[in-house]
């Protein structure tokens, strides 16, 4: 009998099922392009945000980076007092790209800066990689350097070599100098090549950018590197992350397992400092805790969006369903009039409005998933994985902006007494 008047309802509200399907599937759509999308855009987020720079820096354990950051070595040069200065290797930089997270490491160069001469005025020769391959003892072969570490330069002309005898010059001090890409760029003992003129915005447009092993030569400091900027993709960071920070050995060994085997910054900096002798990792703290706050916002805007779609879902249904109830007044009145009970009746609505969402839900999943790709392509340039925890949390949503949209209907339901919906009144 159940299943009689089950499928006669079906059949004889065609119309108003199927707007309460279109709204669930409306919902249900978005509600899963922003779960998937929420879901992946940690390595998104990262990934975008990893074309705009480094975000640790690796410093010899003996120099200070507060004094690197603040130009105090120079003043007590200047004062005439003498700065020991030691040096990370440039052999046991590729160990970096051996460590347990080395697939977050993205990219990495390093720096060496020497005094020159050109044209009888004074200019910083900074040595580094531009586009080093690398051949890993693992039997893997990695490319990195500045090509891909500052992607964001405005380049006129193009990338040097690092075989060779080229020159990248800052803007600021080729307009110094006169020089243009294609001129020839004396510095101390050497003439250059300039083969492009580039724009930052900061202080390396007052530099000139030369393959390492050159400064190295010059400043007779083979194999010599004063610091490294690498690029990584993180975990935002947390309180455990926080506390590893400050001391590693504070945690528990549980704690501490967690923490190495998670990409926070501060692990991934812990793992370099472990491979790369004498060498002090520090987070770029401005960036790094830009990113956090940046995917922070992201995924709250996200979740929004889709707490946001389901009660607008939830509302069209409410309307469709009380309207409904509202048509079937009389059936529902010659129910009640014949013994049929409250809840038997509101369970036959329920049943209704349940399998008519679920119907639009799944259809709703699928656009959603669509919807998704659309957002991954469009705006980081790449696929968004679809996450199966998002089948199982849609099917729960669902269920539960039924039930509440469906309320004020049964509510009335409940209310409408048989001698009064039969006598019309």
């Amino acid at each position: 009998m159940f299943g009689r008047m089950l499928r006669g309802a079906l059949t004889r509200q065609k119309g108003k099922l199927l707007m309460v399907a279109f709204a669930m599937a409306l919902g249900v759509s978005l509600a899963t392009a922003m779960l998937n999308v929420m879901m992946d855009v940690g390595d998104k987020v990262n990934q975008e945000l990893r074309t705009y720079g480094a975000n640790l820096t690796v410093v010899p354990r003996g120099a200070s980076l507060v004094n690197e950051l603040y130009d105090l070595e120079d003043e007590r040069a200047e004062a005439g007092a003498s700065i020991p200065q030691k040096y990370l290797a440039e052999d046991d930089l590729p160990k970096m790209k051996m460590i347990f997270w080395a697939f977050n490491i993205v990219d990495f160069a390093p720096f060496l800066e020497m005094r020159a001469t050109s044209a009888g005025r004074a200019v910083t020769l900074v040595g580094t990689w531009f586009d080093k391959h690398l051949d890993l003892p693992t039997g893997e072969s990695v490319d990195t350097g500045m090509k891909r570490l500052k992607s964001w330069w405005d380049i006129g002309g193009e990338w040097a070599r690092d075989d060779g005898r080229d020159a990248m010059i800052g803007k600021n001090l080729a307009d110094r100098l006169g020089l243009k890409v294609g001129d020839v760029f004396p510095a101390d003992r050497q003439n250059l090549t300039v083969k492009a003129i580039f724009e930052s915005g900061g202080p390396e447009d007052d530099q000139a950018f030369v393959p390492l092993h050159l400064v190295q030569e010059l400043s007779n400091r083979p194999g010599a590197v004063e610091r490294v900027d690498v690029s990584a993709l993180t975990t935002p960071e947390n309180d455990l992350a926080r506390r590893a920070a400050q001391d590693p050995n504070s945690l528990s060994r549980r704690e501490w397992d967690t923490w190495y085997c998670t990409a926070y910054i501060s692990a991934i900096a812990y793992q370099i400092e472990e491979v790369v002798a004498d060498s002090r990792a520090k987070p770029v703290l401005q960036v790094a805790e830009s990113e956090g706050a940046i995917l922070r916002k992201t995924q709250l805007l996200m979740l929004l969006l889709t707490v946001l779609s389901l009660a607008c879902a939830a509302l069209a249904i409410s309307n469709l369903v009380t309207a409904g109830v509202m048509e079937r007044s009389a059936e529902i009145g010659l129910l009640k009039a014949i013994g049929a009970t409250g809840a038997a009746v509101s369970l036959l609505i329920l049943t209704e409005i349940v399998l008519t969402s679920l119907a639009g839900g799944a259809v709703g999943y699928f656009v959603g998933l669509g919807f998704a790709q659309i957002i991954g392509w469009t705006v980081f340039g790449s696929a968004i994985a679809t996450k199966g925890l998002v089948i199982p949390l849609v099917a729960i949503l669902v269920l539960i902006v039924t039930l509440l949209g469906s309320l004020p209907a049964i509510r009335m339901l409940l209310s409408l007494r048989p001698t009064e919906v039969l006598h019309g009144r």
